[in-house]
């Protein structure tokens, strides 16, 4: 297991995640997602420690709250140290029936923070996330909470999570100008199966420095390998097809990733966990789980090493189509590298 540092801090964390998002059960989505109890996360929790994961990401609306309560019951059944666990969770979904039992504005998450707080046992959280976009709540007044939270020692770091890069630009901008704390972590959708973040989003990330944790790395279980063309095996896309993808390039880069499978002996979902470990990118790849056999799957994609070749097989069968600007800039990037984009100008 490989440990990175998350964004622009001096905090390390594996570069897998352990993810809780099938813990709890609960209604609708969150029983076809997973009901993981107590007795059994505790054990997955386990699982993921003695492999190296020192990372677990959770959210307050995760089966309505009780995904945080068995996350932190969880810690503390296998006795590790506060600072041995690097604990993240996020807010902004409804949690009530109230207008303002959800969402970015300051009231709800100097509550959300406490609630969450009380339901993980704890009295910190190491990564304080913004779990999306808040269009009735003035992004500064989201920062000047997420300030306080921070200068409270209820969080150690704050981040956001599935914001467009823009978003993520003025935010980081309107907190320098404010002088108060600003995220330094994106959570955010990248697969195989789903490569727009690299349009903008990747960019920016390596621009300003930011970490990025990996949400729905097997793209809803398409990319684990029991998905054929001829028809889809029994699992949670059955149910929740989710996220959205276009399955003819899907199923494309899953018949190269079983080729390299082959000559790696490994699984599927190990190639795609590999290809996302070896994007520099990446800072932290999310893996959730049902039981300790998928979880044992996914922790053995840090072991496998994908050659150049490989590399390239999946980012030519997996590629983007070209958007504006984005082939504008690459053509124009030429007028000062020589002929070649990327390349660096010629000097006399």
């Amino acid at each position: 297991m490989h440990y990175n540092k998350l964004g622009p801090t001096g905090l390390f964390v594996s570069e897998l995640c352990l993810g809780t998002m099938t813990f709890g059960g609960g209604e609708g989505m969150w029983q076809k997602i997973g009901k993981v109890q107590q007795e059994d996360a505790s054990a997955l929790l386990r699982q993921a420690v003695d492999a190296g994961i020192n990372f677990v990401d959770t959210a307050n609306v995760y089966a309505e709250g009780l995904s945080e309560t068995i996350t932190g019951q969880a810690i503390r059944d296998l006795g590790l140290a506060r600072d041995e666990v690097v604990l993240a969770t996020k807010a902004l979904g409804p949690m009530g029936e109230g207008i303002n039992q959800r969402g970015a504005g300051r009231g709800h998450l100097l509550h959300a923070i406490d609630a969450s707080l009380e339901r993980l046992g704890m009295d910190y959280v190491d990564l304080y996330q913004i779990h999306g976009v808040d269009p009735e709540t003035p992004v500064e007044e989201t920062l000047r909470a997420l300030d306080t939270i921070v200068t409270s020692g209820r969080a150690r770091y704050v981040g956001v999570s599935n914001w467009a890069a823009w978003q993520i630009a003025r935010a980081l901008g309107l907190a320098e100008r404010l002088g108060i704390t600003a995220p330094i972590s994106l959570q955010a959708y990248y697969s195989l199966a789903g490569r727009g973040l690299e349009r903008e989003i990747a960019p920016m990330l390596k621009a300003e420095g930011l970490g990025l944790m990996v949400w729905s790395p097997l793209a809803g279980g398409f990319l684990s390998g029991k998905y054929t063309r001829d028809g889809e095996a029994e699992g949670r896309r059955a149910e929740f097809d989710f996220p959205p993808i276009d399955k003819d390039r899907g199923f494309d880069a899953v018949d190269a990733m079983r080729a390299i499978a082959g000559a790696h002996g490994c699984t599927v979902a190990q190639v795609a966990l590999a290809w996302l470990l070896a994007k520099p990118v990446v800072t932290s790849v999310i893996v959730g789980a049902k039981t300790p056999e998928q979880l044992g799957d996914n922790l053995k994609a840090v072991d496998v090493k994908l050659t150049q070749a490989d590399m390239e097989t999946l980012d030519a069968v997996s590629a983007l189509a070209p958007e504006y600007p984005g082939w504008m800039i690459e053509r124009q990037a030429t007028y000062r590298s020589g002929g070649r984009a990327g390349d660096a100008p010629k000097r006399d």
